[in-house]
Parts: C-alpha cells; sequence; structure tokens
C-alpha cells in the first residue's frame, strides 16, 4: 500500500473523533492508525492545515533543522531547562535524564534551553538512551554536539544549531512534561510534533484528527498537481483548476 493509499484508507470515524487520547497527559496515547497518518503526511501541510483551520501559527522557526534527512512523528515529552551558572555539575541535571528513561516509545523528546542555541542541548549518551528506548526523535531550541555518534546510530534530532559546548554548570533542570514554548511554538505534552525535511510542525493532541484530515486533502490536491503541471507546463492553469498553492 502506497502513501496515497494508506491516507485515504484511515477511518472517517477516526478523524471526526475527539476521543483519541488518554487522560494522563504523559501517555498521550494517540490513536494508532491517526500516528501513522502524520508519519505520511507532509509537515507543510500539517502547517497549512492549523493556519487554514485555526488561523494558527504551528510551525517552528527555520533554524530548526535536522541532523540527517529524516522524517518522524509522535506524542511530545517536554523538558524544560533553567540557565543560571553554577559548580554544582550534571547532578542539578538529572531531571532531563529522567525524562529519557520514563518516555514511552515512539514519544518525541522536546528540550528548551532558554537562550541556548550556542549550547548543546544534548549529545551522543542521550541520543543512544533514545534511540534504544525507543523514542522517534528530539527536537531542541538549543544546540545539538556528538554528531558522529547520532549519525552513526541514526537517531533523528533536529535543533536550532550545532555546537560542542555542554550545558552542564551553565543550565538547571527546571521541569518535565509542562507546557513549553520551542522555537516559536507551543509545545504541549501529548502534542502530536511532526518532522520532515520542510522542518517541525506541532498539532494540539484536541485537534489531531480535524488537522490531518485538512492536510491529507491538502497533500492529495497537491499530488495531483503535479503531474497536470508536468503535463499543461501551467502553474496558473494548475492553480485555477485545483485551486491551491
Amino acid at each position: 500500500m502506497n502513501r496515497r493509499e494508506y491516507l485515504a484508507s484511515i477511518p472517517v470515524s477516526l478523524l471526526s473523533s475527539k476521543m483519541l487520547f488518554s487522560a494522563e497527559p504523559r501517555a498521550a496515547a494517540v490513536d494508532a492508525t491517526i500516528l501513522e497518518g502524520y508519519k505520511l503526511v507532509e509537515v507543510s501541510s500539517v502547517a497549512d492545515a492549523m493556519e487554514q483551520l485555526y488561523g494558527e501559527r504551528a510551525y517552528m522557526s527555520h533554524d530548526m533543522r535536522p541532523v540527517f534527512k529524516t522524517k518522524f512523528a509522535g506524542p511530545a515529552t517536554t523538558v524544560l531547562m533553567k540557565k543560571g551558572e553554577h559548580k554544582e555539575g550534571s547532578k542539578v541535571s538529572q531531571g532531563m535524564l529522567d525524562a529519557i528513561d520514563a518516555a514511552a516509545p515512539g514519544a518525541v523528546y522536546v528540550m528548551v534551553l532558554p537562550d541556548g542555541t550556542d549550547i548543546a542541548a544534548m549529545g551522543g549518551l542521550m541520543a543512544t538512551a533514545m534511540k534504544f528506548r525507543g523514542l522517534a526523535g528530539a527536537v531542541l531550541d538549543g544546540a545539538v554536539r556528538d554528531l558522529p555518534q547520532i549519525q552513526r546510530i541514526q537517531f533523528p534530532v533536529y535543533s536550532r544549531g550545532i555546537s560542542p559546548a555542554t550545558s552542564v554548570n551553565h543550565y538547571r533542570f527546571e521541569a518535565r512534561d509542562v507546557p513549553v514554548m520551542c522555537a516559536g511554538v507551543r509545545v504541549t505534552p501529548g502534542d502530536i510534533v511532526a518532522a520532515d525535511e520542510d522542518g517541525v510542525a506541532v498539532v494540539p493532541r484536541n485537534r489531531v484528527a480535524e488537522v490531518l484530515k485538512k492536510a491529507m486533502e491538502l497533500d492529495d490536491t497537491e499530488h495531483r498537481m503535479y503531474p497536470f503541471i508536468e503535463k499543461y507546463k501551467s502553474i496558473r492553469e494548475a492553480v485555477d483548476k485545483f485551486g491551491r498553492i
């Protein structure tokens, strides 16, 4: 079954349902069929769907880029760090490690270092733990380091920069599984984080069905436009016919 056929196979009843999550935010058990849809649909269509349906920005800053070409989606588990110089070493940051060990397989680790684009929020050790715990990926409002190891194990990481600098003695753990602002977008635990080559988008967990349905429609229209443009060599005719750009 190809991508288009899979998206078309998602039952309308699921796309209309609002009861897709457990009551506990950390569990955030989105229906598996909906989640698979987000793994296939294009992130640009997700961003467009959020804007068209709710008039809201859902995409992170343009400098949120992947270590390597990747595509993933999953429910967010969040970590907030607090800037502050100290000499206590890593013991004041244990909460960010506990968040990894507590995360469910398939989760997306979203970590925020305020003013941390020149500081690595994580490196090879944390990426290795996430990889072998089965997390879907990591999204860092901060930098990343240890690229050789991250690329070797092929664990998907998005960050706002690359830096050799450590956060140890410069940041403290503040909280986990709380709402955070990550690269311009609010992320609440359990929200769907979707990433591909275009960037990262976030969908509130109570809107995942409606947004996926709209994103699927936008994706389908766009992919029908490509062969039309190739055949008739006119973007204007395509837009007039399909109503999308």
